[in-house]
């Protein structure tokens, strides 16, 4: 038992070695602030969207103080259609605080992370890892289905992380920051390219002698309902053909936004939901603008 988690370490990390995605917050040339612009827009979003998006933000914004001396409408504006736009704002608040409290260099230190707006135990971790090389639990969608699956012998994680589940990443941290680190890494890069939530490919898989799920027949998740991503119809596709108007204009009239979504009180309901979030600024009735 004790050479289990060794075990899992070298062939995870092996893997990893041969068949991790080149990614430009990845490597050695990866600065802090790349892989802090990354953590938050690949939130619930696919590797191939963010790509170009990145690129983008990093040519303009290369460091924190860079982007923290532009507006937040600048900030949204470049968010582009990669969704959930109030992660531009919390990118765009975090760099003005690592510049007021920082000195414009992101923070090494696991609790400065977490002290950031919009900064969450994922984020502050992962940036912890991933460009400073420290020991931390690293728990996103795929490093938990991951571990769900070879050691707890179940399809899916639960909704939320529970104790018993950081118990399990955590008795399975190497104890070197480095090892650590990559382990993190590579058992999220395994979740996203083998270990997937529809069509997990087994055979690929260096773990799958050592996993539960696979040597107990694959048993169905039979825990609460996952929730879906449904979008046709929605305040997220109305929110977000509204803040594509707005970004490729300077500002939009209610008659623009009429004819973008012409359900009456859905429309008006996320007009003011977006004014309430900051991602819009109402400057005349009838007329709504990004923030300045």
């Amino acid at each position: 038992m004790d050479s289990y988690p060794r075990v899992l370490h070298d062939a995870v990390i092996d893997w990893y070695d041969n068949h991790a995605r080149e990614l430009p917050w990845r490597g050695l040339e990866a600065t802090p602030w790349s892989v802090m612009v990354s953590e938050l827009m690949l939130q619930q979003t696919p590797v191939a969207r963010v790509l170009p998006v990145h690129a983008l933000w990093l040519e303009r914004w290369p460091t924190p103080a860079d982007l923290a001396g532009e507006s937040t409408g600048e900030a949204v504006r470049m968010w582009g259609r990669l969704g959930y736009p109030r992660r531009a704002l919390r990118l765009h608040a975090a760099a003005i605080a690592i510049v007021e409290r920082h000195g414009g260099e992101v923070p090494a230190s696991y609790d400065d992370l977490l002290a950031l707006p919009g900064v969450g135990d994922y984020t502050a971790s992962a940036i912890a890892s991933f460009a400073f090389g420290q020991r931390h639990v690293v728990l996103d969608t795929n490093v938990r289905r991951v571990l769900t699956r070879v050691v707890t012998g179940e399809e899916f994680p639960a909704p939320a992380v529970t104790r018993a589940e950081r118990d399990v990443a955590t008795a399975l941290l190497p104890d070197d920051p480095a090892t650590a680190a990559t382990w993190a890494v590579a058992t999220m890069e395994l979740g996203a390219l083998v270990c997937t939530a529809r069509q997990p490919a087994c055979h690929a898989c260096p773990v799958a002698e050592a996993c539960a799920w696979r040597g107990a027949g694959f048993p169905a998740y039979d825990g609460p309902p996952r929730r879906g991503q449904a979008w046709a119809g929605t305040d997220r596709q109305c929110r977000g053909r509204i803040m594509a108007l707005v970004r490729e204009n300077d500002a939009v009239t209610a008659a623009q936004v009429e004819a973008a979504w012409p359900t009456t009180d859905q429309r008006e309901r996320c007009l003011a939901g977006l004014v309430d979030d900051g991602l819009l600024t109402q400057t005349t009735p009838g007329r709504w603008a990004l923030p300045g």
